[in-house]
């Protein structure tokens, strides 16, 4: 079953369209794990995330479709941290979890197609569904990750019109008459062409940003074979009515991402107290559905 199908299946039996966004911090962790911690200790902190991680996967898997870990916060700790990932991601799919590895990867030749083996290959050691990919060295450096689509039936998500202030300096650049972003666009539909499935989806995907809701509504148009993985709601200020332009009429075509909007939800004034440090879990739980409810409207 390709990742698109799967992801489809995924949004139809959990009622929902959010990611939860899985970014790991030492300063922002609930009191009862960040404390017991000896802050010249990796391997603890690293230990700490991974009971962060999984229990904010338990607490949500009946909730949403996917999880997308941030590559990047794992990383800091160093080899342990990298164990974590593994052990967050496994967790992920043994709570039925669909898993969208946030990296960002891409090189060129053989570089990109190790880069695509080892996070999406058959026996991959991370097991992810999907991964984000930068398509800026060009079309010759995402073709390995489509093959490994092929191959395996998983999926990526391209970047596109990120949600970052900064993106436009390159992405809004004009060639021909044409943004970068809408070129990108351009060749994702092209090679997502003989690759859809029934319900019209390739395995390319692509990432806008709910904080540019009207290019997001032009990208709906230009990719109408790829999923979006929309980020930027919540905390970077996108809103359930900038979202729905990412969405085809039938509620379907997107998952829109939340990270600290979620995770740390027992920090946000509206829940700190309720549930506090002591009962961030239950934090996780309330915010996470009032993140469905919110998108249940306009998806």
């Amino acid at each position: 079953m390709s990742f698109a199908t799967q992801l489809a299946a995924a949004v139809r039996r959990t009622r929902s369209v959010t990611c939860v966004g899985l970014d790991p911090r030492k300063a922002s962790l609930p009191a009862p794990l960040r404390d017991a911690i000896d802050a010249d200790r990796p391997e603890q902190w690293a230990a700490a995330y991974t009971q962060f991680c999984c229990e904010i996967i338990d607490v949500v898997a009946d909730l949403v479709p996917c999880v997308k870990p941030q590559a990047a916060f794992f990383e800091q700790l160093g080899p342990a941290g990298m164990i974590s990932l593994g052990e967050v991601v496994a967790h992920a799919r043994k709570r039925e979890l669909l898993v969208i590895l946030d990296g960002k990867r891409n090189d060129i030749g053989s570089t990109a197609t190790a880069y695509a083996d080892a996070y999406l290959g058959a026996d991959s050691p991370w097991g992810s569904d999907s991964l984000t990919v930068s398509p800026y060295l060009g079309r010759d450096s995402i073709e390995p990750f489509v093959e490994m689509c092929d191959q395996r039936g998983a999926g990526v998500f391209v970047l596109v019109k990120t949600s970052n202030p900064g993106g436009g300096l390159l992405q809004n650049r004009q060639s021909d008459g044409q943004t970068v972003y809408a070129r990108v666009a351009e060749l994702l539909t092209e090679l997502n062409a003989s690759r859809t499935n029934a319900d019209g989806y390739g395995p390319l995907g692509a990432v806008v940003g709910a904080t540019y809701p009207e290019e997001l509504v032009a990208m709906r148009a230009a990719m109408p074979h790829s999923w979006i993985l929309i980020p930027g709601f919540g905390a970077q200020g996108g809103a359930a009515d900038d979202v729905k332009g990412g969405f085809h009429e039938n509620g379907m075509g997107a998952v829109v991402n939340s990270s600290r909007h979620i995770i740390f939800a027992h920090a946000r004034e509206e829940f700190a107290d309720k549930f506090g440090d002591a009962r961030w879990q239950d934090a996780v739980r309330a915010a996470t559905e009032q993140m469905n409810q919110q998108l249940n409207l306009v998806s």
